[in-house]
């Protein structure tokens, strides 16, 4: 089992910018591939981006891609997302999650879930 702690949301205005970051415990880090979903008050839990073991394969949700950028550091066993151009609709929690690869996160097969952290993007 993986334990997954997320940190760095906040507020933000439109347009701003937020770096998430999800630190990985247990299990080896490097074996499994790594996401982030986020959950809007009412809404369902929708995938945002995955990334593989490896790092040279990722997904973007068509709402995020140009904006978002998902990354890992195998060292700081370590996942992060770049959040860019920060829109009020992207206010939600965002989670981090694992998978056994960037493909069956992307249609939410998923090994852990952290608790999650909240993004709020005022306008």
């Amino acid at each position: 089992q993986v334990q997954l702690v997320e940190s760095g949301g906040g507020l933000v205005q439109a347009g701003g910018s937020l770096r998430l970051s999800c630190a990985a415990s247990g299990r080896t880090f490097s074996s499994y591939a790594m996401g982030w979903f986020r959950q809007a008050p009412g809404k369902e839990r929708e995938f945002v981006a995955a990334i593989n073991w490896s790092g040279d394969s990722t997904y973007y949700a068509d709402s995020v891609k140009g904006r978002f950028t998902i990354s890992r550091d195998g060292a700081e066993n370590t996942v992060y997302l770049q959040m860019n151009s920060l829109k009020p609709e992207d206010t939600a929690v965002y989670y981090c999650a694992t998978g056994r690869s960037s493909l069956a996160i992307k249609v939410q097969v998923i090994g852990s879930w952290g608790r999650g952290t909240q993004v709020t993007v005022s306008s």
